[in-house]
């Protein structure tokens, strides 16, 4: 059953379960120290700021809490100890920004209003007219004094919380994108070592550069998810879920009011992924499809430009990137309805909703609720939309790295083939095709019925015309493919009984262009392979005679070479080829048109390597150049993917078949009933 895309991202997170474990943990801790910050700013303000607004009591006896005011001894009513005798009550009310107090005991609720030495004190019940003096500044300080040792600690204690939840949120932010660093490391040497499992038939299928694309863009998209998107949802869902909680303890109906922009943002971000997820499958698609366009234009310049190509070249690839620009101003719009647009338009709704429950709920004398409770839910509403901000501004990211990771699943989930690189004893090359068909795809057979058999130490060349089936015997011969009926046996053993890995294990091949990997001569000789060690590279450089143009180079042997070698001619190349065969010791040796590409001057040195390739090994060579191959053991002349011809080189010529006829025309007719 295929996985969803999802589910997958989750499974490779699950891999690094611990560290997330803890790293979420410590965002749980930051979060909540940090949430400490309104309730300690609510206490601060009702209690030890507007908390003055109070019943001052006249007691005999000093202590922390007490105030002397116009030599008389005074503490706060809700300050006062049991013991305390009561001498009398003063009040203290605050009428705009002044304060004043009178020798009367009045309600510390309701509207004031002061004039001419007269404070009116109006409460549902009834009205107050009491006498009442100014404070000023100096008196109304005493009054603060008593208060400024808990000031002062709570504020230590709220600058105390922050610096340990800014630990704790640095743990938290270490841990989660050192996690998402290692997930996607995993997944991209997961895609990588997939990508070497799969059968020929898929990079047939699939340009280069777009496989190039799913293994570096897409996971780069697929890394920002982890590190940043995901960071940023589970921080941001924490820290909502933190303030709800507040909101709860503060005042649970808000809270359930503020419980509306849940259903909103997840009603706006399922049609967000709707349309954001179609653009993107088409950005990341036109993407892959450039990549695959540079890199096709990039291999082929010569070509474009020999055939003066470079309008229509640039014609192509500017019609991808038009299709790519038209569908980024989509995402670009929409992104922008929904960054600043959407969570402005919230934001000012729950404000509107915020003043019109404590407006309507605080009209008349008394007020329901104190500065304090004001002050805190405003600050946890203001810190709500922070999270909502950034969940907002995270969307487009979101679902590029969801169709990002889909397109990497997409290939994870192409079925690869078992890996088993168990050593098997070396065999000695005894070929055996036995009725094989094959065809690339069903009902167009490239082989039919084959039947053949190549002795160990043997020379065997397929000649025919393209299309004949020649490198169809070698792809199946290495097990690029598997045929379809028939069996393909080495030393009587078929090759379906070892792995892809073992039957490769004792051959070598050598193509017509070779290919040459950046680095250097020797590394192109050993392939890095820890078996091959420096001086069998060098002697198997010498055995071919590619040390004539080697040790004439400025590194010598560890003279840096490009990727495909372009700095060296095809014989040089070919020569490297060699020795990299050579090197390897193969049992079984392919030559796929190895000289087909080489000067006549050149083809004489290459003639020689090859017969030291050759000795002591299975050889089979494809050919078309049918004077490289008169000394074959056997020649098999191939049409449509049958054996029309078989013998020695002198067996041929004299049947004068179809072989004859081939090598007529290479050397012409002259001479040719002496050969």
């Amino acid at each position: 059953m295929k996985k969803s895309t999802e589910r997958q991202l989750f499974q490779y997170a699950w891999l690094f379960r611990k560290r997330i474990f803890i790293g979420l943990v410590c965002l749980i801790i930051a979060v909540a120290l940090e949430l400490t910050g309104p309730f300690i700013a609510k206490r601060l303000i009702d209690q030890h700021i507007i908390g003055i607004e109070n019943q001052w009591h006249q007691v005999e006896t000093k202590d922390e809490h007490t105030v002397t005011y116009r030599g008389d001894i005074y503490i706060r009513s809700d300050r006062k100890k049991e013991s305390d005798e009561i001498l009398q009550t003063r009040t203290i009310l605050q009428v705009g920004r002044n304060y004043y107090i009178t020798e009367e005991q009045v309600p510390v609720a309701g509207s004031r209003q002061w004039e001419n030495g007269v404070l009116t004190i109006e409460t549902s019940d009834q009205t107050y007219a009491v006498g009442a003096d100014k404070l000023e500044l100096q008196e109304l300080y005493r009054f603060f004094l008593p208060e400024m040792k808990s000031i002062y600690w709570l504020l230590s204690l709220y600058v105390g919380l922050l610096l340990i939840a800014s630990v704790f949120q640095f743990s938290h932010t270490f841990l989660l994108q050192k996690s998402s660093n290692r997930i996607i490391r995993r997944m991209r040497d997961d895609l990588f070592a997939h990508i070497q499992t799969l059968p020929m038939q898929f990079f047939v299928d699939q340009p280069a550069g777009k496989v190039v694309a799913r293994v570096t863009n897409d996971t780069e998209s697929i890394r920002e998810l982890y590190v940043k998107v995901l960071a940023t949802f589970v921080t941001s869902f924490f820290y909502m879920g933190g303030i709800y909680i507040a909101l709860l303890l503060l005042d649970w109906k808000l809270a359930l009011l503020s419980l509306l922009l849940i259903p909103i943002l997840l009603v706006w971000m399922k049609l967000f992924k709707g349309y954001a997820g179609r653009y993107n499958e088409v950005v990341r698609s036109t993407v892959s499809d450039m990549n695959g366009n540079i890199n096709e234009a990039i291999q082929g310049m010569s070509i474009i430009q020999s055939f003066r190509q470079e309008k229509q070249t640039s014609a192509d690839f500017e019609s991808l990137n038009a299709r790519h620009f038209t569908y980024q101003r989509k995402l670009i719009r929409l992104n922008a309805l929904t960054s600043f647009n959407l969570v402005n338009v919230l934001r000012n709704l729950a404000f509107v909703a915020f003043i019109w429950y404590f407006g309507a709920g605080s009209i008349g004398p008394e007020g329901i609720v104190t500065a304090g409770v004001l002050y805190a839910f405003v600050d946890y509403l203001n810190r709500l939309f922070q999270p909502v901000t950034d969940l907002v501004n995270q969307l487009p990211q979101l679902e590029e790295a969801r169709v990002a990771a889909g397109r990497v699943f997409e290939i994870l989930n192409e079925g690869g083939e078992p890996v088993d690189d168990t050593p098997i004893e070396r065999y000695k090359g005894n070929i055996h095709f036995d009725q094989v068909t094959f065809a690339y795809e069903k009902g167009n057979e490239v082989l039919k019925d084959l039947s053949f058999k190549v002795n160990s130490g043997e020379t065997a060349a397929f000649v025919g015309h393209t299309g004949s089936g020649k490198s169809s015997i070698m792809n199946l011969l290495f097990r690029f493919y598997d045929p379809q009926q028939g069996t393909i046996r080495i030393n009587g053993k078929k090759t379906s009984e070892w792995s892809r890995q073992q039957v490769r294990s004792h051959m070598g091949i050598v193509l017509q262009d070779p290919f040459i990997f950046s680095g250097t001569i020797l590394s192109n000789v050993t392939m890095n392979d820890q078996r091959i060690s420096r001086e069998m590279a060098i002697q198997a450089l010498k055995a071919v005679g590619a040390d004539h143009f080697v040790e004439k180079l400025p590194g010598k042997y560890d003279e840096p070479v490009h990727e495909k070698g372009d700095t060296l001619s095809m014989g040089e190349r070919q020569l490297i080829s060699f020795a990299r065969a050579l090197a390897f010791d193969p049992a079984i040796l392919i030559l796929d048109e190895a000289t087909a590409n080489i000067d006549t001057e050149t083809e004489q040195l290459i003639q020689k390597a090859l017969e030291v390739l050759k000795e002591g090994r299975t050889t089979l060579v494809i050919a078309h150049r049918l004077s490289t191959i008169q000394q074959a053991d056997q020649i098999f002349v191939l049409n449509h993917g049958t054996i029309m011809e078989q013998g020695t080189h002198q067996q041929l010529i004299h049947s004068k078949g179809e072989y004859y006829r081939m090598y007529q025309m290479q050397q012409g007719a002259v001479g040719i009933e002496a050969v």
